[in-house]
């Protein structure tokens, strides 16, 4: 609970912050209990992770526990009850942003961290700590870092600590997002002739995605149905001007049914539909984006059946659940990583305001994971 509040003291917005402070402060912490600490770099040279290794004595496979250490903004922070870096507790919860996303997470893992190490002559395997500071911008420039490394060698399995008792998250819609660049003929608002508006056209497009029969119907493994969101709609200015760009940013999850493939050629099939209703502009361009697959791990993963079987001991009972929105297990089940997000610690406001965790649910979640992992990484 102190190293938690400690980190939400330091504010570290995922994009907004500096992350110099609080990458420190986890180093110099991790460092005082035994864990060589290492920043991860992103191609520019700016620190995307801080990352640490314990290796047992012992050979077998190596687990990942993954917390990020930035947060979402504050939102008006004079809406908040108490400030957004209080780091207070009052009356059994502890308050700030990034106490739930994902703070404690960070906090319980490292001590999982220290623990370990002192179990490492006895210990099979290994288990990295991966705290990314690049999540909430979307980049996860922390995850790309060390997973693509070359020198990471095979990895088993990651334990994601989002927040949340009630499930463990084995699944989740993958997300197709693109960019659909609309062309019309610029031309005076008030001209003799009108010429081809770009913006109409574009909404004509959004009219025909609102309208798309999306194939495949929602399962007992697979519940979530596949989406197609128009996010972002950016062309024009003034008043005079007959605007001759339009640019739409599409956001479309997927799933086994509808996967990438399946919402390319969606995504295609209207774009050049539209085109050939408007032969006196240009062709539409479209820009894919980000790409990731749905997925969602078999009932018998280890990781699953060793979390489930953990919580048990300790009296809790989260369900498996597959997930609407995306998550980094999507992205690292592209790579062939298998990966669970939450079981974690219970919460109010997650990104909203007044965010905070019930500090009696720090315990169980810690003893969870550290019971998962001496059934993953045989203690002897």
């Amino acid at each position: 609970m102190d190293l938690a509040g400690e980190l939400v003291r330091i504010p570290s917005r995922g994009g907004l912050d500096s992350y110099e402070p609080v990458v420190n402060h986890l180093a110099d912490w991790l460092g005082a209990h035994g864990l060589a600490a290492r920043r991860l770099r992103g191609p520019s040279g700016e620190v995307v992770a801080v990352a640490c290794e314990v290796h047992g004595a012992r050979p077998g496979p190596r687990y990942v526990l993954d917390a990020c250490l930035d947060t979402a903004p504050f939102g008006a922070e004079t809406a908040w009850t108490r400030s957004p870096v209080s780091g207070a507790v009052v009356d059994g919860w502890l308050h700030g942003r990034g106490s739930a996303d994902s703070k404690a997470a960070v906090a319980i893992f490292a001590h999982i961290g220290a623990r370990l190490r002192r179990d490492a002559e006895r210990m099979h395997g290994a288990v990295t700590l991966l705290f990314d500071v690049d999540e909430h911008t979307g980049g996860f420039g922390g995850a790309k870092a060390y997973f693509t490394d070359p020198a990471t060698g095979p990895v088993a399995g990651v334990m994601i600590g989002y927040p949340g008792p009630e499930h463990v998250v084995i699944g989740g819609r993958g997300v197709l997002r693109a960019r659909l660049h609309v062309h019309g003929v610029a031309g005076h608002s008030g001209g003799s002739r009108p010429t081809p508006n770009a913006i109409v056209k574009a909404a004509a497009m959004v009219q025909a995605l609102a309208e798309a029969d999306l194939p495949g119907s929602p399962s007992a493994q697979f519940p979530p149905p596949p989406r197609v969101t128009v996010t972002a709609v950016s062309g024009g200015e003034g008043y005079s001007v007959v605007p001759d760009l339009c640019t739409l940013n599409i956001d479309i999850r997927l799933t086994p049914s509808f996967d990438h493939a399946g919402a390319e050629k969606l995504l295609r099939g209207t774009v050049d539909d539209i085109d050939a209703r408007w032969p006196e502009t240009a062709p539409t361009s479209l820009e894919l984006v980000t790409r990731w697959p749905p997925y969602r791990l078999p009932d018998t993963s280890p990781l699953l059946t060793a979390l489930l079987r953990a919580a048990s001991r300790y009296g809790s009972a989260p369900q498996p659940r597959v997930a609407g929105p995306s998550n980094i297990g999507n992205y690292l089940a592209g790579l062939g990583i298998p990966a669970t997000a939450g079981y974690g610690v219970d919460y109010v406001g997650l990104h909203g305001t007044d965010e905070r965790i019930r500090i009696q649910s720090i315990t169980p979640v810690q003893a969870v994971y550290h019971r998962a992992l001496m059934e993953l990484l045989p203690i002897a």
